[in-house]
């Protein structure tokens, strides 16, 4: 199956979260403290755990680091208490975007969310206006120039759901949430390591933009990314 081109932008994204290591270790060690407090410490039945800490070695998270912030979750030692929130927008050109944050205070947050949005040409929605444009769903992606036969065959046996070819040649991976780590575990094992792999909101559709619409879609993003408490973003834009 063929797909609209996101090397591009996943290659941008990336340079940006080099730039800013600190604020990234930032936001990795929230989404390990909020998962360790609700599934526990243990790596083997907490699969949102195991994700955080995987994301966190991707980031070159020192182990002593990880351990210590998932103890301080599970041990009940005193902190700051996360609370999980999902803002829904629309973006330049009615590109719908979906914000996830982690906050400790929820009306400086929206009040930061929604100034970054008015900002920058876009309006924030009520709950449910885009978030079923969206797929919650697993998802790895191989850099142009793969071994894509490989990987669809590894993967289908493994239980993906698809297996997409970009414009770009990159190669996508589509799994239900429940069995992302097995498809993962069985790609790796082949030699099939991604660029990107994770459980995230998939858009079902995309919006196509011109060169300066997007051009400001961009900075919107980017805009948003940048606020403290905001998690991950994720849009239906073709950038």
């Amino acid at each position: 199956m063929a797909g609209h081109s996101k090397w591009a932008n996943i290659q941008h994204r990336k340079g940006r979260q080099d730039e800013k290591r600190g604020k990234i270790w930032t936001r990795i060690i929230r989404e390990i403290t909020v998962a360790a407090r609700a599934g526990g410490g243990d790596l083997g039945i907490n699969p949102r755990l195991r994700l955080a800490v995987e994301k966190a070695k991707a980031a070159n998270m020192p182990a002593d680091r990880i351990k210590y912030n998932i103890d301080k979750a599970t041990g009940n030692a005193e902190g700051v208490n996360y609370e999980e929130i999902r803002y829904e927008g629309y973006g330049i050109g009615g590109a719908a975007i979906l914000l996830d944050t982690m906050t400790d205070n929820r009306v400086r947050t929206v009040a930061e969310v929604r100034y970054a949005f008015n900002r920058n040409g876009g309006n924030m929605g009520t709950e449910g206006s885009v978030v079923f444009q969206f797929k919650h769903c697993g998802q790895l992606i191989y850099a142009p120039g793969s071994d894509e036969d490989k990987i669809m065959e590894v993967a289908l046996d493994a239980g993906a759901d698809d297996v997409i070819t970009d414009d770009d040649g990159a190669v996508e991976v589509i799994t239900a949430v429940t069995d992302f780590e097995a498809v993962k575990a069985a790609l790796d094992a082949a030699g099939l390591v991604a660029a990107v792999a994770g459980v995230t909101m998939r858009p079902e559709n995309t919006v196509e933009l011109s060169a300066e619409d997007a051009e400001r879609m961009q900075k919107l993003l980017d805009v948003l990314e940048d606020l403290d408490d905001v998690q991950e973003v994720y849009h239906n834009a073709a950038l």
